[in-house]
């Protein structure tokens, strides 16, 4: 996720696929280290066909950027969408469209 920091708040402004993705059943993954070098890069996002809405040890450790988003099966509103710190803490958050 690209976006900027603003009055201590993390702003999204853009979602990019990574380089090299791959999924298959129940996964999905992608190389750190092919991540751009690139200083608006606010986070990562990803999905738990587990329905579990918390980070897992393997998300910490591959934690990237400011926060990380995990939304959960069964995938059906906002209340299926979590933000993280680096520490796993629960963030607040908030989904706007701007037009």
């Amino acid at each position: 996720m690209r976006g900027r920091v603003d009055e201590g708040r993390v702003l999204v402004e853009e979602v990019e696929v990574p380089p090299f993705s791959v999924h298959g059943l129940g996964f999905s993954s992608f190389p750190l280290h092919m991540l751009p070098i690139d200083f608006s890069i606010v986070g990562t996002a990803h999905s738990h066909p587990s329905g579990i809405l918390r980070p897992s040890i393997t998300d910490l450790n591959r934690f990237y950027g400011r926060i990380m988003v995990i939304v959960a099966y069964p995938y059906a509103s906002e209340r299926h969408i979590a933000v993280f710190d680096r520490k796993g803490n629960l963030i607040r958050h908030e989904i706007r469209e701007d037009g």
